[in-house]
């Protein structure tokens, strides 16, 4: 994956789960009352979407990302685990890889580690024993997850009602009932801001958590990107050691400072 890749992916991803949440004395994000939620509503769904992520502290999973490029009939497949954490105005995200596949083959081990701190996203290949670490904000100002994420994809449960509509034409997708998932579909205007990087987005909601758990993205140039959040554990104690980054023995290391 190029450098333009690995950022794509860890901003798909700080998006659903919830990069730039507001500091908040709940330790666990409460049920939407029901009385008060009206899923046939996109206004009453985008505002329970908000209520919800300004209660995230943080957030683990397990990870299933899916790069699919149907003009080339080709494929990749990476499970792993997903860890995000914020305390006050600072925000953690770390993907560990673990299995990939591609195409029609076999699973294999395939360690990939992705460490974003605010400042700087660190890459570490263990197959080809190399540690890539990119600058995208000044270590003295680093950057808010929300703030980093928000110059390239919507933020569903973020972004303003408002501020969707202007960009995109929204739709509450009819699912069969009885459905778990709310379905929001996101179709580009030509005069938005992302009309040179995707064509719609997708949106699937967990109706318990409140939370997305599903994400298909296709770009303008009809890549596929597709991600799965399963098993997901909110608000409940991450150790801090797991946002550690440890330079293994025998590996490159490489840094792209940022630029001016």
């Amino acid at each position: 994956m190029n450098k333009e890749m690995i950022i794509k992916t860890v901003l798909i991803l700080l998006t659903i789960t919830g990069g730039g949440c507001a500091e908040t004395k709940n330790t666990k994000p409460l049920p939407v009352p029901q009385q008060a939620t009206d899923i046939n509503s996109l206004d009453d769904v985008l505002k329970n979407l908000n209520r919800q992520t300004s209660r995230l502290k943080s957030y683990q999973c397990q990870i299933e990302y899916l790069f699919s490029q149907p003009l080339f009939e080709s494929q990749t497949l990476r499970k792993g685990v997903l860890y995000y954490q914020r305390n006050g105005q600072k925000s953690k995200l770390r993907i560990n890889f673990q299995i990939l596949q591609q195409d029609d083959e076999k699973q294999q081990q395939y360690i990939e580690q992705y460490i974003f701190d605010g400042a700087w996203l660190t890459h570490i290949d263990h197959q080809i024993k190399t540690v890539k670490k990119h600058q995208l904000a000044d270590v003295n100002e680093p950057v808010d997850a929300f703030e980093l994420v928000k110059r390239n994809l919507p933020i569903i449960g973020f972004t303003k009602t408002d501020e969707l509509k202007n960009e995109f034409d929204i739709t509450l997708v009819e699912q069969a009932e009885p459905a778990d998932f709310i379905q929001l579909h996101l179709k580009t205007k030509p005069d938005s801001i992302y009309k040179d990087d995707y064509t719609s987005i997708d949106f699937w909601i967990d109706k318990t958590l409140y939370l997305p758990t599903k994400i298909i993205a296709a770009s303008t140039e009809e890549d596929i990107y597709q991600i799965k959040l399963l098993d997901a554990k909110v608000n409940e104690e991450i150790d801090r050691q797991v946002f550690d980054i440890e330079m293994p023995d025998g590996f490159s290391e490489e840094k792209i400072l940022l630029k001016k």
